[in-house]
């Protein structure tokens, strides 16, 4: 009989609070794919990532590879700060 007095009322208190933001920790795991996908993209057009020079004349390739990883990163930003934990 005890048990029920104590655990119903920490029970309805732990309901009532609000779900939690996914974060930081969700946000490192998008962005470290992300950059995963730009190394392999790199890889793929015959560069290594971090090495080449992105200026407006570069290689197609690379600035290919560089607007995903923007567009990947912008996602991460708007969705894993915001997403709630399941």
């Amino acid at each position: 009989m005890r048990f029920y007095t104590i655990a119903l009322p920490l029970l309805a208190a732990m309901a009532s609070i609000p779900s939690t933001i996914a974060g930081p920790i969700a946000y490192g795991i998008c962005q470290t794919g992300c950059n995963a996908l730009a190394v392999a993209c790199y890889a793929g057009a015959g560069f290594t990532f971090g090495t080449v020079v992105a200026a407006p004349a570069g290689p197609a390739a690379v600035l290919a590879c560089n607007a995903a990883l923007g567009t990947c990163s912008a996602a991460c930003a708007t969705t894993a700060l915001i997403a709630p934990i399941p």
